[in-house]
């Protein structure tokens, strides 16, 4: 196992993310902790004296990600520390704790705690809390970051574990977003992302301020050069929601939106608890892309739920090719423990989901092509990550590289080019990226 006592100053910790972007935020403010309570945070070609999964629970595949990570984390790392963090930690405490990989497992629960529970075997003085996020002292990555602007979830879907592993509503204070992102954005990152499990209901529990309000606050009081919203749920798109994006977030605010599906057939969308319709889900997606011109529109859709029959599946197939989204994350329904869709009696066989999963992907696939052709000739601001040209992402999401002869010919004048904004025209559709030329 670990050590006990560090054997030099400072420790350096390296923290891996699994899972979604609420765990990113999660672990750029651990991040932070850790640096200010003297720790180093380690790079992924360095040997760290702490170990820290921020682990992802939301399917069975997720669980055994980690499993897996910690493990090699062990092999790798046989002196350090090795902590299981995250969503996993709060689900699965008693199998991460019988893993022979893990040190410590810190449940969500406890996670404010995780770098004094870490001090406590290491030695060092804990500095106590991070605060309220007016400085940042280390950004996981200087492209893009992920602000928390809500935790938890009331709405309870019949297949998800996110309100048993991270509890009930509750909103960010505007003003501590609006440092946070400021303090990111003067600390060169040019991209922030605004996350949360269930961003419409932001605000409820604060006076005076709701999504709509917090977002135009954080256009209007930061400098951010690009600010994203993650995730919005099909009843929570409005003329006014929309109108941000043409309006104060002119240029700003990403046209982009991830409007989660799950099932195109009211039957099963009702027993999953979504609220919403499939004829609501479309009329969300047509109001998107006729306010915001341009902007991309992905989701996410579960095969194979408890009870969905071909007729079910059938009409998943036709609301998705209605859609013609940009992107779709296709995932068979994985069970998880203390669900009420875990003990329904009529689950799909395994097979049949993954078979109806490889369908759904074969029209995610096509209509994801048809909509990056749709860009071909067309002029877009890309962000580019590390080396200038290899890899980018527009601003409605959409991943870019420079024609290979670019690269090179333009990697001695820009040199690391992460975080550098250029306007490129896209040439040409390789595969599902798209090639492109700096626009002279």
């Amino acid at each position: 196992m670990g050590q006990i006592c560090p054997t030099g100053w400072p420790l350096k910790v390296l923290i891996e993310t699994h899972g979604c972007k609420l765990n990113t935020a999660d672990s750029q403010r651990l991040a932070n902790e850790f640096a200010r309570s003297g720790y180093e945070i380690a790079g992924i070609d360095e040997t760290p004296d702490v170990f820290v999964l921020n682990t992802c629970t939301v399917t069975h595949v997720a669980d055994k990600k980690a499993r897996q990570a910690l493990s090699r984390a062990r092999r790798n790392f046989p002196e350090a520390i090795v902590v299981a963090a995250g969503c996993y930690a709060e689900s699965g405490t008693a199998d991460l704790e019988g893993l022979s990989a893990t040190d410590l497992v810190i449940p969500n629960t406890r996670k404010s705690e995780i770098v004094s529970i870490v001090s406590t075997r290491t030695g060092m003085e804990w500095q106590g809390p991070a605060g309220g996020g007016d400085e940042i002292f280390y950004l996981l990555g200087r492209t893009r970051a992920a602000v928390k602007i809500q935790e938890g979830c009331d709405q309870v879907c019949s297949y998800c574990i996110v309100p048993k592993v991270r509890g009930r509503e509750r909103s960010i204070p505007k003003t501590e977003i609006i440092g946070q992102v400021q303090a990111l954005s003067s600390a060169g990152c040019p991209e922030v992302i605004l996350t949360g499990t269930q961003l419409g209901s932001y605000g409820f529990d604060l006076e005076g301020t709701d999504l709509i309000d917090m977002i135009r606050s954080v256009l209007e009081e930061t400098d951010i050069r690009r600010l994203r919203v993650s995730s919005l749920q099909p009843p929570e798109f409005s003329d006014e929601l929309l109108e941000l994006w043409n309006g104060v977030g002119k240029d700003r605010l990403c046209p982009h939106f991830h409007i989660p599906l799950q099932s195109g057939s009211d039957r099963i969308l009702k027993r999953m608890r979504r609220r919403y319709t499939a004829t609501g889900y479309l009329e969300a997606v047509r109001a998107a892309k006729a306010a915001v011109e341009g902007c991309s529109v992905t989701t996410d859709v579960i095969s194979g739920f408890p009870g969905e029959s071909d007729e079910d599946h059938q009409l998943t197939l036709e609301v998705l090719q209605a859609a013609e989204l940009a992107d779709a994350h296709i995932f068979p329904y994985s069970a998880r423990p203390g669900t009420s869709a875990a003990r329904y009696p009529d689950h799909v066989a395994i097979r049949a989901r993954a078979e109806r999963a490889a369908q759904l992907r074969e029209i995610a696939d096509a209509m994801a092509r048809r909509h990056r052709q749709g860009f071909v000739g067309a002029v877009r601001p890309v962000l580019w990550e590390g080396a200038r040209g290899t890899s980018g992402l527009t601003d409605n999401y959409l991943r870019v590289r420079l024609e290979r002869d670019e690269i090179i010919s333009v990697a001695s004048g820009y040199g690391d080019g992460d975080g550098l904004i250029e306007d490129i025209r896209i040439v040409r559709l390789e595969g599902l990226q798209l090639i492109g030329s700096p626009v002279v």
